[in-house]
């Protein structure tokens, strides 16, 4: 049997927050959005539909979790939610904070400019913040 293993673009493009519910929940690498990737440790795994239904149910919840935490994080009035794919075919799960006011509102994040990277201070700071408001 296979090991779990993070997608290398999913690796360069984030930084690891922690696991929750048999999931990594990552921060992606861009300072103009508040950006979280969920992904279920499932070797193989890339549609939802391809999860348990106890697992489905799981990944759901922590989904819903996770957005309200996020959302009362950044008092961002809109959560985007999407399980792509196009690129990374690991199954991952973006959440999102969004503003009237962010880089590519109200489009899609994709292909709006070129990231922004944090500091590593900032990155550090922001990461435990998250860590502390959202994991188990």
């Amino acid at each position: 049997m296979k090991s779990f293993v993070l997608h290398p673009q999913l690796a360069k493009d984030t930084a690891l927050i922690g696991r929750t519910s048999d999931c990594l929940l990552l921060l992606m690498k861009d300072a103009r959005y508040p950006w979280l990737i969920l992904v279920p440790e499932q070797e193989g795994l890339r549609e939802m539909h391809e999860l348990s239904e106890e697992r489905l149910s799981r990944v759901s919840q922590t989904i819903k979790r996770l957005s309200l935490g996020l959302q009362t994080l950044t008092g961002a009035p809109k959560m985007n939610i999407a399980a792509l794919g196009n690129m990374v075919p690991q199954l991952h799960i973006h959440i999102i904070a969004r503003r009237e006011e962010d880089a590519s509102w109200p489009g899609p994040v994709w292909g709006v400019g070129a990231a922004e990277a944090y500091t590593d201070d900032e990155l550090r700071v922001l990461v435990a913040a998250l860590q502390e408001a959202l994991l188990d």
